[in-house]
Order: structure tokens, then C-alpha cells, then sequence
């Protein structure tokens, strides 16, 4: 028993990280043993999934009727603005 006993002074990053890991010891264990009951919910089936392709082709049908009724709200002055431009008279063809 001839052993000396040396005491050593710690650092102050060496007595945080200790005590970092000590919290994250204490932590992982309560969030990993927590458990719900509750169950997920089941989405509905859908008829038929989408492709990407499909997707995009149903935005743009959407965007395309969106702006043809914008534009038809929009009434004849636009028509006949367009016409005015091209001929030079507003009669129409």
C-alpha cells in the first residue's frame, strides 16, 4: 500500500463536459422510455397515387383556369384593346 494518493485539479472544461454528459445521461433515458399510447392515425387511401408528373401537369391545368377566368372577368376590354393594337381600328375581324 505503498500508493500515493495525488489529488488533481480539474478544469473548469473538463468539470463541464463532465457534468454535460452526466445531464445528457439522465435525459436520454426519460425521453427514450417515455411512451404514448396514443396510436397513429391512418390516412385515408387515396384512389390512385400521383407522379410527380402528374402533379405538376394537374398545377398547371389549375393555373391555366385560373387565369382564363381572370381574364374573362376582366370583360371585352381587353379583347378589344388587343385589337386596337394589332389593326389600329377597333374593328374586328
Amino acid at each position: 500500500m505503498s500508493e500515493i494518493i495525488k489529488s488533481e485539479v480539474i478544469s473548469r472544461r473538463k468539470a463541464l463536459s463532465l457534468l454535460g454528459l452526466a445531464a445528457l445521461g439522465l435525459a436520454v433515458p426519460t425521453t427514450v422510455l417515455t411512451v404514448s399510447d396514443a396510436e397513429a392515425q391512418q390516412a385515408a387511401p387515396p384512389a390512385a397515387p400521383l407522379t410527380g408528373t402528374e402533379r405538376r401537369q394537374a398545377r398547371r391545368t389549375h393555373r391555366v383556369k385560373r387565369r382564363v377566368e381572370r381574364r374573362k372577368a376582366r370583360g371585352k376590354g381587353r379583347e378589344e384593346r388587343r385589337q386596337l393594337r394589332r389593326t389600329g381600328s377597333e374593328e374586328k375581324k
